[in-house]
């Protein structure tokens, strides 16, 4: 008896097994009975069982060791995000997926056995099981983890549009306060605290919004209006003086700065990145704005420690820092300025780069002049 035929001829008996082991490990939380532990696995002994018996060439194999997709495998795939949907809703931590089909696999594998022959075949039907069950394994991680991911996405996204309200409330109260003459100059001191921290907690909370809303698949939005880079960056220097009054920031401008961008946004990645050349660096920090043949360069150059190399091809993804700010007492916020930089430069076309070495770090920006209005 191959070992197709033995698993369809024993399902109860392996189900049995698997399910008694499962509903060890499940969450007390949970609400899986043992019926929709039954099924689950039911399907997935089914569809091994139902591989097992297509053919399968030399080049297949290689295809499916290596976990590609050049082959379809819906049958899998169903049964996978099924299963992990199911599990997903019931409590099931991933380290509990994953022991569920190494439990399936030591009961199939240890119940064939003694009743398999020795030879050739048998170990062949055992390669063909481990790529099968492999596979499922693989498909339903990839397919929790996605959920996960998302699910965890949806609540960050929520979490920051809701916080906006009340942090809204916090700004507009303390501006209406600041002008009330009758407080002290401790009143008004304080207040100010007030004001910059909320300021602050918006900034953070808008990056979020924006992590979220591309991890979900959105494009960032922007409104390309007439603008000036030299203003745009003018005004991006002035806002970070306000913050960090011993910055020195010298602007450089050549030629004509005119051109069709997202003010807002624009600024922001100029002030993302003239802040990270606040914290991180040290000295002089030039900001250089051209024009050539409809191409607009934006380059902020610091002095300071180089970024560690290791650090450089991650640097633009979310949640990553190349190294600790310099300077003590400075929120360096969540690891979202440089990867909301990426998006701003990508929503109008363009690039963002870096380079850094002994002599300073240079974040180079390029975005054409006149995007087109789809951007």
């Amino acid at each position: 008896m191959d070992l197709a035929d033995f698993i369809e001829a024993n399902t109860q008996v392996l189900v049995d097994d698997w399910a008694e082991y499962a509903l060890a490990i499940s969450q007390e939380e949970s609400q899986l009975s043992e019926r929709q532990l039954r099924n689950s696995a039911v399907d997935i002994l089914n569809a091994i069982a139902a591989d097992m018996r297509e053919p399968q060439n030399a080049s297949q194999q290689q295809v499916k060791s290596r976990g590609e997709k050049t082959t379809p495998y819906s049958k899998f795939n169903n049964v996978a995000h099924l299963h992990a949907e199911d599990r997903l809703s019931h409590a099931f931590g991933i380290n509990e997926v994953v022991a569920e089909f190494r439990a399936l696999r030591a009961t199939v594998l240890r119940r064939w056995q003694k009743a398999s022959p020795a030879g050739d075949t048998a170990f062949q039907d055992m390669i063909r099981f481990n790529e099968a069950i492999d596979q499922v394994l693989a498909e339903s991680v990839r397919h929790y983890v996605q959920r996960t991911e998302r699910i965890r996405d949806l609540f960050a996204g929520v979490l920051a549009h809701d916080l906006r309200s009340p942090l809204g409330a916090i700004l507009n109260s303390s501006e209406v306060l600041l002008h009330d003459e009758g407080l002290s100059a401790g009143s008004i001191k304080a207040l100010a605290f007030v004001q910059r921290g909320a300021a602050r907690m918006k900034q953070m909370i808008d990056d979020l919004l924006v992590f979220t809303r591309t991890r979900l698949g959105d494009a960032m939005p922007i409104g390309p209006t007439p603008q000036n880079m030299a203003r745009i960056c003018t005004d991006a220097a002035d806002e970070v003086r306000a913050s960090y009054p011993d910055a020195q920031i010298e602007l450089r401008f050549e030629g004509d700065l005119r051109g069709r961008w997202d003010g807002g946004r624009i600024g922001q990645l100029i002030v993302n990145l003239l802040t990270n050349a606040v914290r991180y660096g040290s000295g002089q920090i030039a900001v250089e704005a051209r024009a050539n043949d409809g191409q607009m360069t934006v380059v902020v150059d610091n002095e300071g420690k180089p970024i560690p190399e290791r650090a450089l091809p991650t640097l633009f993804d979310p949640l990553t820092r190349g190294t600790s700010p310099d300077r003590s007492g400075m929120a360096a916020g969540m690891g979202l300025g440089l990867y909301i930089c990426r998006c701003i430069a990508t929503a109008h076309q363009g690039t963002i780069s870096v380079e850094s070495s002994e002599r300073g770090t240079r974040f180079t920006v390029r975005i054409p002049c006149l995007p087109s209005l789809s951007a």
